[in-house]
């Protein structure tokens, strides 16, 4: 089965090393990268090395902003039988593909996303991934920077991503849960930054994020929700 990797970026200055990641790994070479730059200026595009733009595992496309329309533009361009949505700030484990396909090889299987840790030695970012993980592992609903993945016919089928400012991940997550389908939360986990949690304060970084949720499942617009956590970012 062939993974086509979404990679939605705005002003990302290491997509080059991202893509080197990728691009090196044993199992990737049924795999595809897409790049789906949202800037009005397509700065990310400009950071891809001439190699990388040349190798045809590479895809590289201009989109409206916003990480959901993104996500979507490189979903309609992809060619490949699973769709994994990838952060920029997000390193996937060396096997990743490899886990993917054999979570997928089960026909009952519609997705998935990987457990999380951050890159950043921290016990108060590990407290928070080993939460996020036991929230994921129960509810089924993981976040985007899991790397969510999820075979092409039924994201499709489920409309993709709507058009949301924020928290398109969750709603996304939720509609495939409760449209009965399955997924699976591998033990092995990406690695993702934690400088903004770092920089904002954990303690009012996770207060935000989980009065955020919270609001969500209560029906609150997307729009309002975007404006609170713009008003409280440190």
């Amino acid at each position: 089965m062939k993974v086509s990797v979404v990679i939605p970026v705005h002003g990302e200055e290491g997509i080059a090393t991202l893509l080197d990641d990728l691009l090196s790994r044993p199992d990737a070479d049924n795999a595809e990268f897409i790049v789906v730059d949202g800037a009005p200026a397509r700065d990310t595009l400009g950071r891809v090395r001439a190699d990388q733009a040349a190798d045809p595992r590479t895809v590289l496309l201009a989109s409206p902003p916003g990480r959901g329309v993104q996500q979507n533009a490189g979903a309609s361009a992809a060619g490949g039988d699973i769709l994994l949505f990838l952060h920029a700030d997000t390193t996937l484990p060396e096997n990743a593909f490899t886990l993917v396909r054999q979570s997928l090889a089960s026909p009952t299987l519609a997705g998935g996303a990987f457990s999380l840790r951050y890159a950043e030695p921290s016990p108060g970012l590990s407290f928070i991934a080993a939460a996020a993980n036991l929230r994921s592992n129960f509810t089924r609903v993981p976040y985007g920077d899991q790397a969510i993945f999820v075979r092409r016919d039924i994201f499709h089928g489920l409309g993709g991503f709507r058009p949301m400012p924020i928290m398109e991940d969750l709603d996304f997550m939720t509609r495939l849960r409760r449209a009965g389908h399955a997924i699976r939360i591998l033990a092995m986990p990406v690695r993702t930054s934690g400088r903004r949690q770092l920089r904002e304060g954990l303690v009012r970084c996770t207060l935000r994020n989980l009065l955020l949720r919270l609001l969500f499942h209560c029906g609150v617009p997307a729009g309002l929700l975007a404006g609170f956590y713009r008003r409280h970012r440190g």
